[in-house]
């Protein structure tokens, strides 16, 4: 399936807090812009592939938001995997397109927690609450201290992950948070659950994004300007909960990873630019790790090297990542992916023409990978 499957158009709602707008709103102008930028009519859409609002699940949602668009699918439906979600469902849309089980797929999210309910982030997380488990942050905070533990990784290199995320961001017109942080500052910053600080930690925002797929051929046939080819992606994920891990250093990341880049027939030293998720930036250092960019237990080493940075060998979240552009789970990476591949990017890296892309949800439950070329 290497470069059968393209994306055709992105779109993209304002990021930040939206008041008095829907999930159904915010999805239906994605899809909008997305359509727009394919040069693709609505009523060509027959596949619909959507990651329900984390924030509030609401039953058949996507049969909802296809009556919202005005559209009839013939395949489609909501799919689980907290963040990892979007980038899987590009998966699954270019399978059935490749299945012929659709022509033109839309993949879209939307979510307002900033100006809604941020419940399903800061809720009592299992029968750990009895010791004080809260919130998301406390299941990062376990790991990051393994990781510190096992390895030496520092807070200044976790640091690291955001001065450069934050700096992407700030140049980045998009961008919620256009706002440059030092290393000093960053450390200067609360701690929010011990190791991780408040700029460790992903914004919380409203906002949609969606993209459209389609294969290279009707590409080729209708004339759509600008697709980019999807070379590679698969997934990984782990049933145990985070205090019950034989390991808590390596993630499904790297069987995700693996098979990637397997199916694009790349290794990691041929990607130009990545969109790691950065929900949490042990997220991103142990992605770089696990997808094979740097050692095991180097990763705080390599970001603190410079490497990440615009001008350093593997620049990552070149839109500002979920530290900086938008706290959304995944969908906006990818685009990101598709800008840089167009060479259409606010922070353009000169010459990429390989762009890997995570997305990992849940408390690193899940890892969903793609690889995008030219």
């Amino acid at each position: 399936m290497r470069g059968e499957v393209v994306i055709a158009g992105i779109g993209q709602t304002a990021f930040g807090k939206l008041p008095g707008r829907s999930t159904y709103s915010l999805n239906a102008e994605a899809v909008r812009h997305a359509l727009a930028d394919a040069g693709i009519a609505k009523d060509r859409v027959d596949g619909l592939f959507v990651k329900f609002p984390t924030s509030r699940f609401e039953f058949m949602y996507g049969q909802k938001l296809a009556e919202h668009l005005g559209i009839v699918p013939r395949i489609g439906g909501v799919w689980d995997q907290g963040g990892a979600a979007n980038a899987s469902l590009v998966g699954y849309a270019a399978m059935a397109i490749a299945a012929g089980q659709c022509e033109v797929a839309v993949v879209t999210f939307a979510d307002n927690p900033k100006s809604g309910t941020r419940q399903a982030y800061d809720k009592a997380w299992g029968n750990d609450e009895i010791f004080g488990w809260f919130g998301i942050p406390a299941g990062y905070a376990m790991i990051a201290q393994r990781h510190m533990g096992q390895f030496g990784t520092t807070p200044e290199q976790l640091g690291a992950i955001s001065v450069v995320c934050r700096a992407n961001g700030a140049t980045n017109p998009r961008a919620q948070l256009r706002k440059p942080l030092t290393l000093d500052a960053y450390m200067d910053s609360p701690m929010v659950v011990e190791p991780l600080r408040r700029d460790d930690c992903c914004l919380v925002s409203d906002g949609g994004a969606a993209v459209v797929l389609t294969s290279a051929g009707f590409a080729r046939r209708e004339g759509i300007s600008a697709p980019v080819p999807i070379l590679g992606f698969g997934q990984g994920q782990t049933s145990w909960e985070v205090a019950l891990r034989p390991d808590l250093t390596t993630t499904a990341a790297k069987a995700s990873a693996q098979t990637a880049f397997a199916m694009a027939g790349l290794t990691p030293r041929e990607i130009d630019v990545a969109q790691i998720y950065d929900c949490f930036t042990i997220t991103a250092l142990m992605s770089l790790e696990d997808y094979g960019f740097c050692p095991r237990g180097q990763g705080g080493a390599f970001c603190a090297s410079g490497a990440i940075a615009l001008d350093g060998d593997l620049p990552i979240n070149t839109a500002g990542g979920l530290l900086s552009e938008t706290g959304m789970p995944g969908l906006q990476l990818i685009l990101e992916g598709v800008r840089q591949m167009r060479g259409t990017a606010a922070n353009q890296i000169s010459g990429a023409r390989t762009c890997a892309i995570s997305n990992q949800g849940g408390v690193m439950h899940t890892h969903s990978t793609l690889i995008l070329g030219q």
